[in-house]
């Protein structure tokens, strides 16, 4: 059989029906499977070859003593879980594929791999930063979903699911190139302000909590102001099209975003956050807890939440941010604090309703490239300002 014929077949076996994916069918374990597998193969790719996949930052991790049985005891879990889909599923590419990439990873070396002795080029691609991402990420949404959804019917596998994985595997691929980019405007601020050390040192000198409020409020001051232009400036909106392309919510969507913007972003969001002398620790939480919120914002998550919608950024005040109806043009962009746009005057949470549809009255191409290369090739169509002429 053709590879892309197999691919296709897989594709379609993964966004089965709800009705046919019941306990018992053999979907869940041949689903799971497949997830393990890949995820232990790229992680054996990481170990044997740490210099080009590995971040030096979970170092602490791949160098835990007990990493190496943990990779060995998710293979071991693809294979039965593989067997159970075989003998449980008529249709047998679920279970088979993730029989066959456990199979690489072991012929690979398993979790006894030893790394290769490869030459450093300096620059590395964070694959098992993209492994550990999406494993706690997934773990942690897809069952939020299913327990507390807004949209009960919305499949796991939806329609664009491909587009968005791929998205988030770019940006956790590339944490390094785009950690440098981020952070370069920082540098140089820190770089020329030796005069701010006093202001600094107080700075630090606060209580964590209090740093930690600081930090939310500003980064969250600056992102509006930014957020608000790419939808305000028609040439950025060429851009912020892209994330707002996307005609579903879940955990996964917000990963849709073009390159430049997702430098551009945490640029202005990481200079409140890098150059005024909070605490290492107080940016690392920040940074680990705006990875968990903005996946939650835009999770196919219910609950209408009327009075601390008003004050703090729930699902449903994002989701009217992504809503195609007029009333959702332009409004909403906080990220953390709904009462910045009610401060502004963009604030709109209409009591018990959400959105009906999501996306954008212009026709966003389909693939990441064709995206990526969107701002510089749409022709100018009405976006959110211009809709209501």
């Amino acid at each position: 059989m053709p590879a892309g014929e197999y691919l296709e077949k897989l594709m379609r076996d993964l966004e089965s029906p709800v009705e046919v994916r019941r306990f018992g069918s053999g979907w869940l374990s041949g689903f799971f499977a497949l997830l393990l597998s890949l995820s232990g193969l790229l992680l054996v790719v990481a170990l044997r070859f740490p210099e080009w996949f590995t971040t030096p930052e979970l170092a602490v991790v791949t160098g835990w003593a007990g990493f190496r049985a943990l990779v060995h005891g998710v293979l071991l879990a693809s294979y039965a879980l593989a067997l159970v889909s075989l003998l449980l599923r008529p249709r047998k590419v679920l279970g088979m594929s993730a029989l066959v990439i456990g199979i690489g990873a072991a012929l690979l070396g398993g979790a006894n791999v030893q790394p290769e002795e490869m030459r450093s080029w300096g620059v590395f691609f964070g694959l098992d930063f993209f492994v550990v991402n999406l494993l706690v990420s997934g773990f942690m949404f897809a069952p939020f979903e299913r327990l507390f959804p807004h949209r009960r019917e919305q499949r796991l596998f939806r329609q664009e699911w491909r587009e968005d994985l791929f998205y988030f595997l770019v940006s956790t691929m590339f944490v390094q190139i785009l950690t440098f980019l981020t952070l370069a405007p920082s540098t140089i601020i820190n770089a020329n302000t030796g005069s701010w050390e006093a202001f600094r040192a107080t700075v630090a000198s606060f209580p964590w909590l209090v740093q930690f409020a600081i930090v939310l409020v500003a980064s969250d001051l600056a992102q509006y102001w930014y957020h608000r232009a790419f939808h305000q400036v028609p040439f950025l909106w060429g851009f912020h099209a892209i994330h707002h392309s996307a005609k579903a919510m879940d955990w996964l969507a917000g990963s849709r975003m073009h390159l430049l913007e997702v430098v551009l972003l945490r640029m202005v969001t990481s200079l409140p956050l890098f150059t005024l002398g909070f605490s290492p620790s107080v940016m690392q939480a920040y940074l680990g807890f705006i990875f968990v919120w903005s996946s939650l914002l835009h999770a196919n998550v219910g609950g209408d939440f009327d009075r601390i919608g008003r004050w703090i950024a729930t699902p449903r005040f994002h989701h009217w941010h992504h809503g195609l109806e007029r009333e959702a043009f332009d409004v909403n962009f906080a990220i953390h604090f709904s009462w910045i746009d009610r401060l502004f005057g963009t604030f709109h949470l209409p009591p018990g309703r959400w959105p009906e549809n999501y996306g954008i009255p212009e026709g966003v191409p389909r693939g990441y490239l064709a995206q990526q290369a969107y701002p510089w090739t749409r022709e100018r169509t009405p976006h959110a300002n211009d809709a209501a002429e």
